[in-house]
């Protein structure tokens, strides 16, 4: 995991703690001796990519500081019903209260990273590269993208400040792509792209006039999409985006376009089902 998503996790483990154990763990606490030590594993319950493990480790040594850890399936790896993550040991009751909020965010970033697998999968035989989007679970963004890039999709602009993403509103109320193409470059730092999002052929040749780095074909069919294609000619990126549903993915990618966004890796995803075993 990168800096970034590192500190990411560690806010949000104080804050999945605080939220979910409270004052302290009233069964587990009352129940289990504060000496008791046991060993566990965590073990996929379906087919998928491992994403997160680092973030579960997090968790369980934030309880018990010497828990020992060791992973038996590599995070990003594609794993089986059945196959154990890790194993580990440490006190029984950090055990008992972690295990919910470690396997919230493992099945989270699991489902995101065998989502972006399925999706990168499926055009690995074009040059096509498949994009998240901003759609991720508020405060979740580096850990969301983190787990897009552990199932072999690649990351869009992180944010509202790293990339100039000139869309239908903004081109209405500056009077055209060229106005708003013209005025955010007047003010942005060098280096920093801009993408334009069109939806007609006109607005295609609108933004290669205005040379802008990416654009957008926004929910335009795939016909469309090719002459699109012919006529930006490789004088700047293309992305597709809208609408862009599994069944559909590899036209899309066949007409020549350089990315394919898709929200649905962050913002619909289905946790991936793993479960926490206690060794007897």
């Amino acid at each position: 995991m990168n800096k970034h998503a590192v500190k990411a996790a560690k806010a949000l483990i104080d804050l999945a703690l605080k939220e979910d154990v409270g004052d302290g763990d009233i069964t587990t606490d009352n129940i289990i001796p504060a000496e008791a030590i046991r060993k566990a594993r965590m073990v996929a319950k379906a087919d998928g990519v491992v994403a997160g493990l680092p973030v579960a480790e997090m968790v369980f040594k934030k309880l018990d500081p010497h828990m020992i850890w060791n992973v038996i399936t590599p995070e990003g790896s594609k794993v089986k019903n059945g196959d154990v993550l890790v194993e580990f040991e440490g006190s029984y009751r950090a055990l008992l209260t972690g295990e919910r909020t470690a396997l919230n965010f493992l099945q989270r970033l699991s489902g995101i990273a065998t989502m972006s697998s399925i999706y990168a999968d499926a055009v690995k035989d074009f040059q096509t590269v498949i994009l998240d989007t901003r759609k991720t679970l508020p405060g979740f963004n580096k850990l969301d993208k983190y787990a897009v890039k552990t199932g072999g999709a690649s990351n869009h602009r992180l944010g509202l400040h790293d990339m100039a993403m000139i869309k239908d509103n903004h081109i209405e109320v500056a009077g055209g792509i060229a106005a708003a193409v013209k005025a955010v470059r007047a003010s942005i730092e060098h280096g920093i792209k801009i993408e334009v999002e069109t939806t007609t052929l006109e607005q295609v040749q609108e933004a290669i006039d205005a040379k802008v780095d990416i654009i957008m074909l926004d929910n335009m069919n795939v016909e469309t999409m090719r002459k699109a294609v012919v006529l930006i000619a490789g004088r700047t990126k293309i992305e597709a985006s809208g609408n862009i549903t599994l069944e559909r993915l590899r036209d899309v990618a066949a007409t020549g376009v350089d990315y394919i966004s898709i929200g649905a890796l962050t913002h619909s995803v289905s946790a991936m089902d793993i479960s926490q075993r206690i060794e007897d």
